[in-house]
This record gives structure tokens, sequence and C-alpha cells, in this order.
């Protein structure tokens, strides 16, 4: 099926070509025509599969078909900022002459998203705590939201945020449409399909608890203290971009820095990082000016960059769920991918825990056996890989 071949306005139509969207994938085929025909919809699929776009469309034709109102009609909660600001994008990118969507998140002007509320926004992305502060406070009015779309959903009650996503529904109208994404159903998402959704189409595609068919797995055994040289081996050997995951906001600070004191092109995002830092760090990763992306797990969901070539662990996950999340970051919408994990002898019985549990079959690989030998050599023989030159990442001054 072609997006050309659904029962969509010419309007959107013609946007959707000039985005160079043309084919839906599996999930978006499967929720479209639904989510145009008005039903509430649980669908779970593997990360990197297209669910934005599968709720987006049928939002925005129901945004052109109906009157316009200076109140929102429209709702996307989602766990992270990083994920709110892709959504929002996106939206932009299709919207045409519709209002521009509110952006309500933490980290940003809160004057700013309050005055983007009361000029006319008919579409909102919010995080769950910055919405509900601002619903608390009586500063945003969501007794016209008629389509709420929950993206996410799993990872958004992993963060906390349930008590919080109750408030924000008990504020909407009981007559709206919802909309359900998620890569997994723990019991805590079915409860809410009970207490929140009529009658909704149940849609499920592939495994959520296996990485795509496209991505290959490796591990390479490694001691703890060879293992950035064996990352350097691993970067040295990859044209494309990668994404390296470590466990803590520190592990993450540190690692950028000695890559970058290395002389790659590398980036980070942690926590602890401000909104224009991690804007910034995310964007210059996007768009090809760093070509590594150091993050802790804040990155592993909701991240949508489009040809991620690698991804890194340079650091087992805490949990076993998220190292299929973090590994889904490669290999989407049918691209081919590749997944390495750095393990060391006493993490050997995390990685087996977590294959068993996952049910995959991990590669064991040799590090000797890269073929980055002759890059490695250049970069010894330029002095660039010992270099002790600290370069500032974005957004940050050395003293």
């Amino acid at each position: 099926m072609k997006f050309t071949e659904m029962t969509l306005s010419a309007a959107l139509q013609h946007r959707l070509k000039a985005a160079g969207f043309e084919t839906p994938t599996p999930v978006q085929e499967a929720t479209i025509p639904n989510g145009l025909a008005g039903k509430d919809i649980v669908a779970t699929a593997q990360t990197g599969t297209g669910k934005t776009l599968a709720f987006l469309v049928p939002t925005l034709e129901k945004l052109l078909a109906t009157p316009t109102t200076r109140r929102p009609q429209v709702l996307v909660l989602v766990p992270t900022r990083e994920l709110a600001m892709q959504v929002h994008a996106v939206y932009e990118q299709l919207r045409g002459k519709l209002p521009q969507a509110a952006l309500v998140i933490g980290g940003l002007s809160e004057n700013r998203q309050i005055q983007s509320l009361r000029s006319g926004a008919r579409l909102v992305v919010a995080t769950p705590g910055r919405l509900e502060d601002l619903l608390s406070r009586k500063l945003v009015d969501l007794r016209q939201i008629d389509t709420l779309v929950l993206d996410e959903a799993d990872r958004m009650l992993d963060m906390g945020f349930l008590p919080a996503i109750k408030r924000i529904i008990a504020a909407t109208p009981a007559t709206r449409q919802t909309l359900c994404f998620s890569a997994t159903m723990p019991p805590a998402i079915s409860a809410i399909v009970a207490d929140y959704m009529r009658t909704p189409v149940r849609v499920s595609l592939g495994s959520t608890l296996k990485p795509a068919a496209t991505v290959e797995l490796h591990a390479f055994e490694v001691s703890q203290a060879n293992k950035l040289e064996a990352l350097r081996q691993l970067l040295y050997a990859e044209r494309g971009s990668t994404l390296v995951f470590a466990k803590t906001k520190r592990g993450t600070e540190r690692l950028a820095k000695n890559l970058i004191r290395d002389g790659f092109s590398a980036t980070m995002i942690h926590g602890d990082r401000t909104q224009a830092q991690r804007t910034r760090a995310l964007a210059d990763f996007v768009d090809g000016k760093s070509k590594i992306l150091v993050a802790t797990d804040v990155a592993a969901r909701g991240l949508d960059v489009p040809e991620v070539a690698h991804v890194i662990n340079y650091d087992l996950p805490q949990v076993a769920e998220d190292f299929i999340h973090r590994v889904g970051r490669t290999g989407r919408a049918g691209m081919k991918g590749r997944a390495s994990t750095l393990v060391s002898a006493a993490e050997n019985i995390e990685l087996r825990h977590i294959e068993r549990t996952m049910k995959l079959r991990i590669e064991r690989k040799d590090i000797q056996d890269l073929d980055s030998a002759p890059a490695s050599r250049v970069m010894r023989d330029t002095n660039t890989l010992r270099s002790r030159t600290l370069s500032a990442l974005p957004g940050e001054v050395f003293a």
C-alpha cells in the first residue's frame, strides 16, 4: 500500500509526498485506517517501526476536518524531551496551514510554552511532569481534547509517570479517542487500557522484546582496563554514525571527553546536561557534525535518529529490556545495523542473563579480528590517538 491509496485529504497527501513519505510501514498501514475511523488503538511494535507517523497522520487529518478552536484538541504524551522535540518536528513538517504545535517540556522557557498554549495551538506535545505542573496551576485547559496519544507508554510508566498520566487523563473528556503506542505490554499498560480506553483495536507487529532481524549482535570480551582501547578499535572500523551507551552520567562525561582527546568527533547526552546542550548534541549527531553520540539510557528510548550504523554498549544496561531499547536505535525501518557489546569477564554472567531473558543469541567475537588496523596505525602515526588537547564540548567551557 502507498499513502496515496489511503483515504486522506489532498492537502495531507501533498505534505506527505513533499516530506518523502510514500510507503507506510506495517505499523502505519495497520493503525492509520483505524485511527481515521475514530477507533481507540493499542499498538505494540519494535522501536524504529514508524509509530510517530502512525498516530500523527490520523490526528492531522482530524484537525484538518474539524472547526478551528482556541483550545488544544490533540494531546501527545511522551516520556522524554528528546522524543517530544522529534514528534513536534514531524508535526511541523506536515502541518501546512494548521497552527504551530505547543511543546510542553522541562528545560525550556515556561513563559514561552504558556504563550504557545494560549496562542491557539491545536496540538500539544508534552512530557507528563511539566504538563501536570501547568495543569495543577490551571495554566492549560484540556477540556476540548478529542484525541489523546500515549507514545512510548511503557517507558513513561518505567519513569514513574503513572500518577501524573492518570491525573492528566482525568482532565480530558471521557469521549476522546485514545491511541496507545508501546514497545512492550506490561500489566500497568493493560490496566490503562481497561480503565481509559473503549474496545480498542489491538495491533501487534513482530516481537517487541527482540531486536529487529536486520541488526547483527556481537559481543567482545575484554578486560575492564582495556575497554576504552577496544572502543577505539570499534570506532576506527566504523564509517557511519555510532551511538555509545554508558551506565552513568559521570561515565558518559568521562568517556566523551576521552574520545574527543583522541581526535574523535563526539558529543554526549545525559540527564545533567542543560536542554540547550542536549538539543545541540542531538542536532550535531543527526546532521553528521558529530559521528559519535555518547549517552546514558536517556537516549535508549525515543531517539529517532535515521541511519545509526552502529550501537556500542560500553557498559551493560541495568535492566535486560533496556538492551533491546538500546539496540533498537540501529536497524530502523528495515535498514541494516550492528550492535556491539564490550563485556569484561566479570560481566559475562550479566550478558548471559540478558540472552536468557530476552531469548537472544549474541555472537562472541575477538576484538583483534576487526579490520581497523590501518586506521589505527594512521591515527597513531599522526599522534592523534594520544593527543592531550581537550576540545570543548558543545555548550561547555573548560577552565
